[in-house]
């Protein structure tokens, strides 16, 4: 029965592939379904969805929009920056900005693309997060998988059927049409970006025929792409269904979620569809919105007990269709890296009761020989809320990061104390000093490849001590 439903939700998907119907009320199937039901059903697909539609508008400003602010590259070509995001940057929330970024939107349609990449030092990190279009990061190349040798690897879709071609180090298989991958390379230091950029000229990205030298198979048809939501409207507009059904057809059904999309299809959330709200009744808008609703307090629910990033990105299998985690991992930093690339402590918590704010003044005092276990290097960001932009500040520090110790003062015991506030402590402890907004901010504390302390628990960030 399994195996049934798997083959008529591929055949529905692979039918209605990319063409966009006429504006639909909902399906006949709906005038069965209550508003009771239809609420409880929304909040399932925001909950699932919200991940997706977050990563679209990402994608789609970064590959899709030529004239927007954010645009970087056509699909299936390579953009590479030789800085760190600052504040300037917008499009994404809680960016890192210790490792400039190289970015890319794979079509794997018509064939496998070929991610190549060079052999660097061994003491610089370099990764490429592989993200398909529910964000699970299905797996990664670089420092920590294959190492700082370099190789040939192939990225395959969800109908790919070819064997390993000559010279390919790996082949690795994508459920979806579109997946992002995310390079990230090690800058030690402001006069360090020249060997950054080297680095990143070396990074190269070619069709599967392109690299073997053959000619190359049929194109796909082209994309229609839809515009996005705006992030504002991401958690309130019935539109991010629309937006749903459409990046669903891009999506293979899993044989584990043939019947959440059975449920979607009852409200109209499908490969194709496109509800007409226009035309449903007062009743069934406001079971809708009440869903999304409900959807939002469930991952709020969840971001009240959830301290770090361990259970909230991750391949399919670990996730295990975990999807309030998903959707928390998302709105709290969106393509955030698997636990075993990185964790990320979250600072966002009241202080004694008190929402952290600029109008305080903070410590965070590492004890000697208790500072970040990460194989590759640590670094605490701050962020202002509700944005989770990086913060402006006089002295154009975003972060403090173990490639900066030799910079900082540390305690007579070997500690390290940094000054957590918004005006300078004074020219004597200005080297460890992290500038807070005047307002509300969150703080995340990143250790790429984590010691095995950081994800046992034996090991926790320090705490955020309210001085002022």
């Amino acid at each position: 029965m399994l195996v049934e439903k798997t083959i008529r939700m591929l055949a529905l998907a692979v039918g209605m592939a990319l063409l966009m119907p006429a504006a639909l009320p909902m399906p006949a199937s709906a005038a069965e379904v209550t508003p009771t039901e239809a609420r409880a059903i929304a909040k399932e697909a925001y909950i699932y969805g919200f991940p997706m539609v977050d990563n679209y508008r990402i994608a789609w400003s970064f590959f899709v929009d030529k004239g927007g602010p954010a645009y970087k590259a056509s699909i299936n070509h390579l953009a590479s920056e030789a800085r760190v995001f600052t504040p300037k940057d917008k499009t994404v929330q809680t960016p890192n900005s210790d490792t400039p970024y190289s970015f890319a939107w794979l079509d794997l349609r018509a064939e496998p693309l070929v991610i190549t990449l060079p052999a660097i030092e061994a003491n610089r990190y370099y990764s490429v997060q592989l993200v398909d279009l529910y964000t699970f990061n299905f797996d990664y190349l670089g420092t920590r998988t294959t190492g700082n040798g370099g190789g040939n690897f192939l990225i395959a879709g969800p109908n790919w059927k070819g064997a390993t071609p000559p010279g390919i180090a790996k082949v690795i298989r994508a459920e979806t049409q579109l997946v992002m991958p995310i390079y990230r390379t090690q800058l030690f230091g402001p006069s360090d970006i020249g060997n950054v950029k080297k680095i990143q000229a070396q990074y190269k990205l070619q069709p599967l025929s392109t690299f073997l030298g053959k000619t190359p198979p049929q194109a796909a048809p082209k994309i229609k792409f839809i515009p996005p939501l705006p992030a504002a409207k991401e958690r309130s507009s019935l539109e991010m269904f629309n937006v749903l059904s459409f990046l669903l057809t891009l999506c293979p059904a899993d044989p584990s979620e043939v019947d959440l999309r059975e449920r979607f299809a009852k409200i109209g959330i499908g490969p194709g569809q496109t509800i007409n709200f226009a035309k449903l009744s007062p009743e069934m808008t406001a079971a809708l919105k009440a869903g999304m609703a409900d959807g939002q307090r469930e991952i709020e629910a969840r971001k009240a007990v959830t301290t770090s990033s361990v259970d909230l990105f991750g391949t399919r299998a670990f996730m295990k269709n975990n999807y309030v985690n998903r959707a928390l991992g998302a709105q709290t930093g969106i393509y955030g890296n698997s636990k075993d690339e990185a964790y990320y402590g979250i600072y966002d918590k009241p202080v004694d009761g008190v929402a952290m704010s600029g109008a305080h003044a903070y410590t965070i005092h590492y004890t000697a020989g208790q500072f970040p276990p990460a194989k590759a290097f640590w670094s605490l960001t701050m962020y202002d809320l509700p944005h989770q932009f990086l913060v402006a500040n006089p002295i154009k520090r975003y972060l403090i990061n173990s490639p900066m110790l030799p910079e900082l003062k540390l305690d007579a015991d070997g500690g390290l104390t940094l000054y957590i506030q918004h005006d300078s402590p004074g020219p004597d402890k200005e080297s460890n000093w992290l500038p807070v907004p005047p307002g509300p901010f969150m703080m995340v504390q990143r250790l790429y490849i984590p010691e095995a302390a950081a994800l046992d628990g034996s090991w926790t960030e320090p705490p955020l001590v309210q001085v002022k």
